[in-house]
């Protein structure tokens, strides 16, 4: 059985409260975009000789970890602790790039709950499901229906975002993603909590036109400070005829919004990893 773990943009990003826990509350909209991985599971023999009982094959993308502590294997485990299920063989193929800001490693850890609902038939239920996976990251719940999503505490309490699939329908969505790293955490840092003007749910309404003005993401700034390429690259997208541009979560990828796609956009970036998709 195979699924294709999506990845997501931020639209708007606003720390607005440090929490007693240490963590801190934010507003945002998460919205699905169609660059994918691939995760397929299939049941291992009993005769099959392996001291694991998710024996992962990763693919594609190379990724900096250590292969037992990637969140497809933790999520199986949490479900195995509760659930009886075999031991399975699982290939990830990694498209989504690491440490972007697109959740490509908490929709891994979303799908594989999914995979593991269906397959062995654990008849979950999507809130059941959601309650799982958000022990393994704030916005692992977003992926369980993957639909667009306003998200308030850390980013684990959703609600639904009416209309804006049709809102965006037409549009193109160019990711522009450079070898930076930025540290979510070394950016908290550097973040004072507030409450923008307007809501980013609120902006998402209006006319596209008019986000460039008010919908923001206050992980821009330090990530700004520390890499000034990733500036230069929402610049670019503007002057390439964006209607929006922001850098997606915490970074360190760059989005642009078109009403048309421009051809040269290969000659504008590079040395940049790009993705574009019609809407």
């Amino acid at each position: 059985m195979i699924a294709f773990p999506c990845c997501k943009i931020n639209l708007g990003l606003n720390v607005v409260e440090k929490r007693t826990d240490g963590y801190h509350n934010i507003e945002t909209v998460f919205y699905p975009i169609p660059l994918t991985d691939a995760l397929e599971i299939k049941q291992m023999s009993d005769l099959f000789p392996s001291n694991t009982d998710c024996d992962l094959k990763i693919t594609g993308n190379a990724i900096d970890c250590n292969e037992q502590d990637n969140l497809v294997i933790k999520a199986y485990h949490l479900i195995k602790a509760n659930f009886q299920i075999p031991r399975i063989h699982a290939h990830l193929y990694k498209q989504i790039p690491s440490q972007a800001g697109l959740g490509g490693g908490s929709s891994d850890a979303a799908f594989m709950i999914r995979l593991l609902d269906e397959h062995f038939r654990l008849n979950m239920g999507i809130a059941e499901m959601e309650r799982y996976v958000t022990m393994l990251g704030a916005d692992c719940p977003f992926f369980i229906t993957a639909d667009p999503s306003y998200a308030t505490g850390i980013g684990n309490v959703l609600s639904p975002v009416n209309h804006l699939h049709d809102r965006l329908k037409g549009y193109h969505i160019v990711i522009i993603k450079i070898d930076v790293s930025v540290s979510t955490a070394a950016a908290y840092k550097k973040i004072i909590p507030h409450h923008p003007p307007k809501c980013c749910k609120d902006v998402i309404t209006q006319p596209i036109a008019t986000w460039r003005e008010e919908l923001s993401n206050d992980f821009e700034m330090p990530a700004f400070e520390q890499y000034p390429e990733l500036y230069q690259i929402k610049c670019r997208l503007y002057d390439l005829g964006a209607s929006y541009a922001q850098m997606s979560g915490s970074g360190s990828a760059m989005f642009g919004i078109f009403s048309t796609l421009p051809g040269n956009i290969g000659e504008a970036f590079p040395e940049a990893q790009i993705y574009s998709f019609q809407l």
